[in-house]
């Protein structure tokens, strides 16, 4: 193309703009077969041409079959056009050691030899192994429906009743065709987006968030726009200019021990940002899946708002088992009637009925509450142990999270943190940089670490010489 341009000169430079646009429209999909390409007239002024370069743009374009004329009404994009879908390229490459799909598979991927103090869930150690297996071996037991039939539509009926109850201490008034259950928290945010966004749409995430929200809303071809979190909550002067100028339709955030900060939501913020998000027509996804950590239960939106706007959504991922997964949603009745409807399009019924059993049999065992009791004094005393290691090494804490295993910490004098992730993935330990978090890409001296997995002495060798090589 730089050939073409340099012979055909300036005109020839603007035809290939408006070609290069139009394709970046049809690989992130935001145009799709059979959709109208704007008028000639109309992307003239978006793109400060002549209606004539657009023009001949769209006559080359007609050439290569991309798209087709129909005389009296425009262009349209072919049936044969888009390309499949590859997520990866939807955005601008970046280094993969930030490129949240590529963190991601270093992180579940990696055998167990390899350190993973990057990673967002608990050693096998940490968990509650006793009461999983006495619920899975009460499985044996069980009717043979639960071992070998589809899962209910909106799942495990004992199930939704034990969360009802949960929901109720966190001031959470919903009746049980409020809630559904998922294959994971993860799968719950899909259906959410599924159900209200499009291609196209805008959705707004805390900066920095957690990476995989960023993974899944790529998915969906939305655009993505961030707000600075604070230790309080999102940056509510800025979160209202967003609101005003991309309008979103969703907003995706953890109230409670945010992820990666550790940060919370507190009561102020949590008011000033439901009354903007009335204001706006805001949709509120609020994801409590660290909720369990928090020493006392701190504001819930969900709560606050009474499912209205807001929409609740969870797992056991972190505390009970990343392998037996189940997530839920809570929010308006005739909503999860919709999205019951969109799981059963996209999965043929609920999740499991082996991990609701299991999962229920544990919460109603009464040894859960225990569990997380004992995990959270042992994490109050890890937390503080590795502040302690880290502080040595010229690491700081953002801030000292009520609970979690999370600490966001700022490198010294700036160093790279991409840059030091890279180093120590050479020794087989995986460290989540800072702007794998970041839509603004504004963390490129923080690192993420997980405090249950950083007892390893042979860890903290490999990330003293990852820093030097910094410095």
């Amino acid at each position: 193309m730089a050939i073409e341009a340099q012979t055909r000169g300036r005109g020839a430079t603007r035809t290939i703009d408006v070609m290069s646009a139009v394709r970046a429209k049809l690989a992130a999909r935001t145009l799709s077969a059979g959709d109208r390409l704007p008028s000639i007239r109309s992307l003239a002024t978006t793109m400060g041409v002549s209606p004539s370069t657009v023009v001949d743009a769209y006559d080359r374009l007609a050439a290569e079959g991309l798209i087709r004329a129909r005389r009296g009404s425009g262009f349209y994009v072919s049936p044969t056009a888009a390309p499949p879908l590859a997520l990866t390229e939807v955005e601008p490459r970046r280094d993969r050691a930030v490129d949240p799909f590529w963190v991601s598979r270093q992180s579940l991927d990696a055998d167990d030899a390899v350190s993973k103090p990057g990673c967002g869930w608990l050693p096998p150690a940490w968990m509650p192994e006793a009461a999983l297996r006495r619920a899975t071996r009460a499985l044996a037991r069980a009717d043979a429906s639960v071992l070998t039939n589809y899962g209910s539509t909106s799942g495990s009926l004992a199930l939704r009743r034990l969360l009802l109850a949960r929901l109720a201490e966190d001031e959470i008034e919903a009746t049980i065709n409020q809630l559904m259950l998922t294959g994971s928290g993860t799968q719950a945010t899909d259906l959410i987006c599924r159900f209200l966004l499009r291609p196209g749409d805008t959705v707004l995430v805390d900066d920095p968030c957690y990476f995989n929200f960023r993974a899944l809303l790529r998915a969906h071809q939305v655009k993505i726009v961030s707000v600075p979190y604070t230790p309080s909550g999102p940056d509510i002067a800025r979160f209202e200019q967003v609101l005003a100028g991309e309008r979103p339709r969703l907003y995706i955030t953890n109230s409670a021990l945010h992820n990666p900060t550790g940060a919370t939501l507190s009561l102020q913020t949590a008011h000033r940002l439901l009354t903007l998000a009335a204001a706006h027509d805001l949709t509120i996804i609020e994801d409590d899946i660290f909720g369990d950590f928090e020493p006392e239960r701190s504001p819930r939106l969900a709560a606050l708002d009474g499912l209205n706007r807001v929409i609740r959504i969870g797992s056991f991922s972190k505390t009970l088992s990343a392998s037996v997964r189940c997530g839920y949603i809570a929010g308006r009745a005739d909503w999860v009637e919709h999205l019951v409807d969109l799981q059963v399009a996209t999965s043929f019924g609920g999740p499991s009925p082996v991990a609701t059993e299991i999962v229920a049999k544990v919460l109603a065992g009464g040894s859960y509450r225990k569990h997380m009791d004992e995990l959270r004094q042992k994490l109050t005393r890890t937390r503080r142990d590795v502040a302690r290691k880290l502080g040595a090494l010229g690491i700081e804490p953002w801030l000292m999270p009520r609970g979690g295993f999370f600490l966001w910490c700022r490198l010294a004098d700036g160093q790279d943190a991409t840059a030091v992730a890279r180093a120590a993935l050479d020794e087989d330990v995986v460290l989540a940089p800072g702007n794998v978090f970041s839509v603004a890409q504004t963390a490129q001296s923080f690192l993420r670490f997980n405090v249950a997995h950083m007892n390893d002495p042979g860890m903290w060798d490999v990330l003293r010489r990852a820093l030097k090589t910094q410095r």
